[in-house]
């Protein structure tokens, strides 16, 4: 036993089981660690001859002095013949679907809910998870009790979704921005994946003892395996020329062509800044990609590009938008709007990304060296770690990226070897530019 404080709490060792550290200053009150490492601030008191347990909150939302006044509180009630555990049991059966998902949405915007790598959602992924909740799941369940929800209930929601029962255009808070919501199969199927973690979070806090959302049968998702053939990357490259020598295009064209010679996720080039990038290292070090920090090796002609573009832009971003310390804006719209009426109409930036990766493949790399090229959960254990870029990986980004720039240049790229010196680099991404050929689909 100890007094609870900040100092008691940050050092608590977790266990392979849940334990309670109870506070000898004040006889009920108690620190629960869980063995997943979370904390929680309890009571524990009788009631009618039996032992009860009251959970006051997580740590964190919670700090020992905060907890401490709240269990001085209910104790009192305690005193007096109240029972918080079975007021709250009570007012859980009755919780609203609605009621659920705010306090998900709080305890998510306050970092207790963790997504990928065991790490706090990000807030481009909090938004999008808002957004579905707001949009699909509260406008059709909002009012239904959480302990009344069914299996069927979750089939029907599922089914509803796709329907485009939830098909609505709104405003946004942006100046004349408005968001329209379509529905459909994909958005049932990442809808019910949130659906089914925010029930996760419903069983852990005792809400229900169940998921509903175990053993739905769900669509499968449409794999998205287009990608680029020979002729269409010589249609892309004439595409962007053009773009390029446009006021208004010129910045998107740019962004495309990066991401074209990278691999990376368009969300990583247009919000890319001067700090990420490592010119002498051939890297983006990256601190907030999708799978976390991310060191990306890059190909020559990208340096390349990136030491021009330092010379004549200043600012936070490589891309600024309106101001020094804003990214460019409007990237979605221009993107369609210069493929429109065009053979390439239906290509997206990840195409561009997914065609990357199988020039990689085509060019004989294996799946580990691509997963480290473009970022994958794959690479993650080749590219966490590591602050110097082996040669094996810079000479892939040359390969690769030198392939996608002579094709975007209507000419054909045959492979070599690379060593580390820049100037034996040009000169082995020279020797493999020839004249222009018709020729097969890679």
């Amino acid at each position: 036993m100890a007094k609870i404080t900040k100092r008691v709490v940050d050092t608590a060792e977790t266990g392979t089981k849940d334990y309670v550290i109870w506070d000898d200053e004040l006889p009920g009150f108690g620190l629960r660690v869980f063995a997943s490492g979370k904390r929680s601030y309890v009571i524990q008191y009788r009631s009618r001859g039996r032992s009860r347990r009251y959970t006051i909150g997580l740590h964190g939302v919670w700090t020992p002095e905060t907890a401490r006044r709240e269990a001085k509180a209910q104790l009192g009630r305690v005193a007096h013949g109240d029972d918080p555990a079975e007021e709250r049991e009570e007012d859980r059966k009755a919780l609203t679907i609605k009621q659920l998902c705010e306090q998900y949405i709080a305890d998510m915007e306050a970092g207790l809910i963790l997504g990928k790598g065991g790490r706090p959602k990000k807030e481009t992924t909090i938004a999008t998870d808002v957004g579905r909740i707001r949009r699909h799941i509260i406008p059709l369940l909002g009012t239904r009790r959480v302990r009344d929800i069914t299996k069927p209930d979750m089939n029907n929601l599922m089914k509803d979704i796709i329907a485009g029962k939830t098909r609505v255009t709104m405003k946004t808070e942006k100046l004349r921005g408005k968001a329209i919501v379509r529905g459909g199969r994909g958005t049932a199927i990442r809808t019910m994946g949130l659906l089914g973690g925010i029930f996760s979070y419903a069983v852990e806090a005792g809400v229900i003892e169940h998921n509903p959302t175990h053993g739905l049968r769900k669509p499968k998702y449409q794999v998205r395996d287009r990608r680029l053939s020979e002729a269409e990357y010589r249609v892309l490259g004439g595409i962007l020329r053009e773009a390029q020598e446009s006021d208004h295009y010129r910045i998107h064209a740019d962004i495309l062509r990066l991401i074209a010679l990278t691999g990376c996720r368009r969300g990583e080039i247009i919000n890319l800044k001067w700090s990420d990038v490592d010119l002498e290292a051939s890297c983006l070090r990256l601190v907030d990609s999708k799978e976390g920090s991310s060191v990306r090796p890059v190909g020559l002609p990208v340096i390349e590009y990136l030491e021009d573009e330092r010379k004549r832009r200043a600012g936070t971003y490589v891309f600024p938008g309106k101001g020094l310390d804003n990214a460019v804006g409007n990237f979605p719209q221009s993107w369609k709007k210069m493929f429109k009426d065009t053979p390439l109409w239906d290509v997206t930036p990840h195409v561009l990304r997914h065609s990357f990766a199988s020039i990689a493949n085509d060019l004989g790399f294996t799946e580990i060296t691509i997963a480290a090229l473009i970022g994958h959960a794959k690479g993650s254990v080749t590219s966490k770690y590591v602050h110097t870029l082996d040669s094996t990986l810079i000479m892939a980004a040359d390969t690769v990226s030198g392939y996608v720039k002579a094709l975007l240049e209507g000419v054909e790229f045959r492979r070599n070897t690379y060593t580390l010196d820049r100037q034996s680099r040009q000169s082995a991404i020279d020797d493999m530019l020839i004249e222009a050929r018709p020729t097969t689909a890679v």
